[in-house]
C-alpha cells in the first residue's frame, strides 16, 4: 500500500458514522448487509448513509453489489488487511517482543523467514 492510499483510507476512518459503519461491515462478515439494515443498526438518515457509503468506496474500504433489488455492502478485507499491514510495516524494528501482541510478533516471524 502507498502512503496517499494509506492517507485517503485512514481520513475516511476519521468520522464517527462511517468508522461504526465499517466496523458494522466487519463484523457483518462476507453477507454484508443491505443500505437500509445498515441505517437500522446504526440510526442514520439515508441520506447521510449514503454519503458515508461512498467515501468509504471511494477510500477502497468497502464494496458493493447488487442483490435483486437490494445494494448489498460489504467491508474490503484485503484493502482493510493492506491498511493494517502499512501501519505494522516496521513496528518495533522488528521486535518480536515489543509489546504489540500477536499481530507483531506474526509480522515479525514472517521477516525472519524471508
Amino acid at each position: 500500500m502507498q502512503a496517499d492510499a494509506a492517507i485517503n483510507a485512514l481520513g475516511a476512518l476519521a468520522q464517527e458514522h462511517r468508522l461504526a459503519l465499517f466496523r458494522l461491515l466487519v463484523q457483518a462478515g462476507e453477507r454484508g448487509l443491505a443500505a437500509g439494515a445498515i441505517a437500522k443498526k446504526l440510526g442514520i438518515p439515508n441520506s447521510s448513509l449514503s454519503f458515508h457509503l461512498s467515501q468509504l468506496r471511494a477510500a477502497g474500504l468497502v464494496l458493493q453489489e447488487r442483490q435483486h433489488r437490494s445494494i448489498i455492502y460489504r467491508a474490503n478485507y484485503p484493502a482493510m488487511n493492506a491498511l493494517v499491514a502499512y501501519l505494522m510495516e516496521n513496528c518495533c524494528a522488528g521486535a518480536a517482543d515489543c509489546g504489540a501482541g500477536s499481530a507483531c510478533e506474526t509480522l515479525a516471524a514472517e521477516r525472519k523467514s524471508a
